[in-house]
């Protein structure tokens, strides 16, 4: 009796695990994840820019390469450096991304810059295959803010364009090309500069700050001789709108759509 209910055990068992492994695979949906590691340094590292943005390659290979802005788990801004590669294939997405967090949110924005960057090219995006790698010396806060960059990158490995090296952007990507808003543009912006960018793309309406500064007004009151005597004090909200660009001594350009991006990347 106890030898069975051990084989049922087993069989329970085995039938689980058969189901995850089958789950798991209808989650990546094409998704093919190369490495990931899950380190978190202390300290800060300096980047500098990188100047091959376009790396011509054997047999019809062309990879993008691109630096993008992101804030890390400390909320500093840093830079990670990201590199799409395309290839004749079968259609395959491949990922290696190192120290990156909300992995589910960028593997989404990596499928709507795949589309979006079909949808733009007119490629026969079925006959590519595109290994995204994204390489950080911090844990890297992404999420769907490397939208936009993973679109640019992916158009310019497609079409085996130059892209500029003193360029980068910050940006949700959506299915129709538009680029959303985003947060932490001034630590992203101070990045850029940082390494060297000359022009730094932030999604429209967000190229200007407005931040609220509170102000204290203080009124004595009191009769001279009484001994009576109050202070009294308000505050007061105060907007205070904040350029980036001449805040942080950085070009900064409002961007609405892929379209507009472009026009800045490619030379």
């Amino acid at each position: 009796m106890k030898a069975l209910s051990d084989k049922l055990i087993v069989i329970v068992f085995l039938a689980v695990a058969a189901s995850l492994f089958v789950a798991s695979f209808i989650f990546l949906d094409n998704f093919e994840q190369i490495t990931s590691t899950t380190t978190t340094p202390t300290t800060t590292t300096t980047t500098t820019i990188v100047n091959k943005n376009n790396l011509q390659l054997s047999d019809g290979q062309h990879t993008a390469v691109l630096n993008v802005p992101a804030v890390d788990n400390l909320g500093r801004g840093v830079t990670t450096l990201l590199k799409v590669q395309a290839k004749p294939g079968d259609g395959k997405v491949l990922t290696d991304i190192n120290q990156l967090f909300f992995w589910v949110d960028t593997q989404n924005s990596i499928r709507v810059a795949r589309d979006v960057a079909q949808n733009f090219t007119s490629a026969n995006i079925s006959q590519i295959d595109l290994t995204y790698t994204i390489e950080t010396n911090a844990s890297a806060v992404e999420g769907p803010s490397a939208g936009a960059a993973l679109a640019v990158a992916t158009v310019a490995a497609v079409q085996s364009r130059t892209l500029r090296p003193d360029v980068m952007i910050t940006g949700s990507i959506r299915s129709d090309g538009s680029i959303g808003k985003v947060d932490g543009i001034a630590e992203k912006a101070g990045a850029a500069k940082d390494i060297g960018a000359k022009i730094f793309l932030v999604p429209t309406g967000q190229g200007v700050v407005n931040e609220y500064k509170p102000v204290t007004t203080c009124e004595e009151q009191g009769t001279p001789g009484s001994g009576f005597h109050q202070r009294y004090c308000s505050t007061e909200y105060v907007q205070k709108k904040t350029n980036i660009g001449e805040e942080l001594g950085i070009t900064v350009k409002e961007v609405s759509n892929l379209q507009e991006a472009l026009e800045y990347f490619f030379v």
